[in-house]
């Protein structure tokens, strides 16, 4: 009677966490759903005002922006890290953390320092226990990042960089490419000319079109907005992309949970209905054998 206890008591703990990991992907679903709106609807404005600000950036030949020019020394750079504030989400975090961790050796090979800037706890915890320096954390980035709590790390990373004290941004996190697709990578958003329409590009005029426009007041003062906002956007993208990825990590990581939870469910079934009839025979062999015994 033990052993079937025993069995019992395990197959209802496996059939709680069961309704949790079910329930816990039918939230990341609606999540997913949301967070992938968002990231759609705003990777179509990035892409379009990235592609503007390289035509206007190859029309004006005599134009120059302190967010277009590469600083010569290279030395001192900015690598956000965006992983997530919570777990069981598969390999979500570690595929970006691989990268921060090489990024992070190849500088201290050249001899480059990194500012190092981390979202999510996970992240946090991670490279602290690594022993990394963390400059700046932060942990109000969810599913819903807003606008403007990115803007204010864009406009500080602008000051940086057109003041000098930093030579690049790069940005660490899970790309949102399909619903079945997401790959992390290592992305460097700022000097602008590796910036455009399509990740990773350089900036330059669309292949195979040439563009005229005409510039009022001048193209100086409309890049000198553009620009910067072309930069804000690709960095509230990023944040979106990994928002999005995170939930779909998270959905996949339950659904396998669940189904897993279901197998060993039907498993321990078969054991608990074994045991429970070796103990329902033994028992009437003892009946059996007492009245027997008795005649």
């Amino acid at each position: 009677m033990a052993k079937a206890r025993t069995v019992l008591k395990r197959l209802k703990a496996v059939k709680n966490i069961r309704k949790i990991t079910r329930t816990m992907e039918l939230i990341a679903t609606a999540r997913f759903k949301k967070a992938m709106d968002r990231a759609t609807a705003a990777s179509a404005y990035t892409k379009k005002i990235a592609e503007l600000a390289a035509d206007l950036s190859g029309s004006a030949a005599d134009f120059s922006h302190p967010l277009l020019e590469t600083h010569e020394s290279q030395q001192t750079g900015v690598l956000l890290v965006l992983t997530s504030n919570r777990g069981l989400c598969g390999g979500y975090n570690s595929g970006v953390l691989k990268l921060v961790q090489q990024r992070l050796r190849d500088a201290a090979e050249r001899g480059q320092t990194v500012i190092l800037e981390v979202s999510g706890k996970r992240g946090i915890n991670f490279l602290r226990f690594q022993k990394a320096k963390i400059d700046q954390t932060y942990t109000q980035f969810e599913d819903k990042p807003a606008f403007a709590q990115v803007n204010a790390l864009a406009t500080r990373f602008i000051e940086l960089y057109a003041q000098q004290q930093i030579d690049w941004v790069d940005v660490a996190y899970v790309r949102f490419l399909s619903a079945s697709r997401q790959t992390p990578v290592l992305e460097s958003l700022l000097p602008l000319t590796k910036l455009a329409g399509v990740p990773g590009g350089p900036v330059a005029p669309a292949a195979g079109r040439e563009v005229r426009y005409e510039f009022l007041p001048s193209v100086g003062e409309i890049l000198e907005e553009l620009l910067p906002a072309a930069f804000r956007a690709r960095l509230f993208k990023c944040f979106l992309d990994a928002a999005v990825s995170e939930q779909i990590f998270r959905m996949v990581a339950m659904k396998g949970a669940t189904e897993n939870a279901g197998e060993m469910i039907s498993n321990l079934s078969r054991v608990y209905n074994r045991a429970r009839q070796a103990q329902i025979t033994s028992e009437l062999s003892e009946i059996i054998g007492g009245a027997e015994a008795l005649k």
